[in-house]
């Protein structure tokens, strides 16, 4: 059973400098444990979509597989838009010394990820790595570190309204989409345009977390909002394709054919119709379904992320022992790029494609290790042991004068 990849860690989570991190007990530390929370959610969800059970089955654990598909890695991408805006300052961007130093940061961290990212994808296994994607989107976004919440927005709704088209239209040169052979590199053609996390498709995620992350979260008011616009973008993506695929003349038989055909069939842990865009049908544009890279996909997936970091953030906030309770999954989310690399060496390692163990309890078991140690590791360190080497790494940015 081949798994596609959901996305990664943002590229290790910055520093308590870098976050501005309040003492405990301060106002608003629950919205940066509200972050880790998410994160470390989306772990679980990466992990469920990679080693769990194949979803679309009857019950709970058929809901909760489905509900992981692409949703996991575009709650990773909207969270890589809070780590940069963390880094280059979250409500005022730094400017400046500091703010050339937190440019360094960024590109520093984005070569890290891409140079791990192939390194990841050269050990054969059969996911499709995020990292080196992951790279490319922190500079591309990068440029735009210095606007405000409502100019971010705007070029996040406007990217997902023209990234699918334009990446459509640019199909009979580029070519269709392509999932490289186990242990082949990414190319910057496949990183741009054809691989599992298309740039010019993927970054409206990172754009909407850092526009989302230029907000005052400690306010109740903008926190009903972001939840609000989370639940209208949720409704308008998956509801509008339920709708579009129904009332479009051909549309929903196109997308039929597409999930009968090869295109993606080799991913079996994602539904076929989530060919998407690189069917043979424009028809694709409508899907809602994981990575499609469709519009209606990216509006719904994006609503999905905000609700889900909005829901973490007030939970931490309103409910101080529910934080001592989901201690072990902040610890999990606090380290997320260490948790990301973990799991693919463990699958690499342990060969879990040939395990005769039911998937559910290899799961299970993924989880129950990754918190284990994440647990334990915090006891002890501030840092995961990645994070800390990344943190090293982007040390030397103090050198910059």
């Amino acid at each position: 059973m081949t798994h596609h990849a959901e996305s990664p860690p943002a590229g290790a989570s910055p520093s308590e400098h870098e976050r501005g991190v309040p003492t405990p007990g301060a106002p608003g530390v629950g919205r940066l444990v509200g972050l880790d929370l998410a994160r470390g959610l989306a772990v679980f969800g990466m992990y469920a979509v990679h080693v769990g059970p194949a979803p679309g089955q009857d019950g709970v654990i058929g809901f909760l597989m489905e509900l992981a598909q692409g949703r996991s890695s575009a709650l990773f991408a909207v969270l890589a838009g809070f780590a940069v805006a963390l880094i280059t300052g979250r409500r005022t961007p730094k400017t400046g010394l500091a703010g050339r130093q937190a440019v360094a940061k960024v590109i520093i961290r984005a070569v890290i990820l891409m140079a791990l990212g192939t390194a990841l994808t050269l050990t054969g296994t059969p996911i499709v790595p995020i990292l080196a994607f992951y790279g490319l989107f922190f500079l591309l976004v990068l440029p735009l570190y210095r606007l405000g919440a409502k100019p971010l927005a705007l070029i996040a709704v406007g990217w997902a309204m023209v990234g699918p088209q334009l990446l459509y239209a640019l199909k009979p040169v580029v070519g269709g989409r392509v999932f490289l052979s186990y242990g082949q590199a990414d190319g910057l053609v496949s990183l741009f345009f054809t691989g599992g996390y298309p740039a010019l498709t993927w970054v409206p995620f990172v754009i909407a977390g850092m526009a989302v992350a230029r907000l005052d979260l400690a306010t109740t008011t903008v926190r009903i909002r972001l939840a609000l616009t989370g639940a209208a973008l949720a409704v308008t993506g998956y509801g509008g394709s339920w709708l579009a695929l129904r009332l479009v003349p051909g549309a929903a038989e196109a997308v039929r054919k597409a999930e009968e055909g090869p295109g993606m069939s080799s991913m079996s842990s994602v539904s076929p119709d989530s060919i998407g865009i690189f069917g043979d049908s424009p028809a694709g544009m409508l899907a809602a379904a994981p990575h499609s890279e469709a519009t209606l996909s990216i509006v719904g997936n994006t609503g999905v992320a905000v609700l889900v970091i909005t829901a973490c953030m007030v939970a931490m906030d309103a409910f101080p022992r529910l934080r001592r309770l989901a201690g072990p999954v902040i610890a999990v989310g606090s380290m997320s790029l260490t948790a990301y690399v973990f799991h693919i060496v463990a699958i690499w390692l342990l060969d879990t494609e040939e395990a005769t163990v039911p998937r559910l309890y290899v799961l299970l078991g993924f989880i129950a290790s990754v918190t284990v140690l994440a647990a334990l590791w915090s006891r002890f360190f501030q840092r995961g042991p990645l994070e800390w080497l990344m943190a090293r790494a982007t040390g030397i940015t103090r050198r910059i004068q």
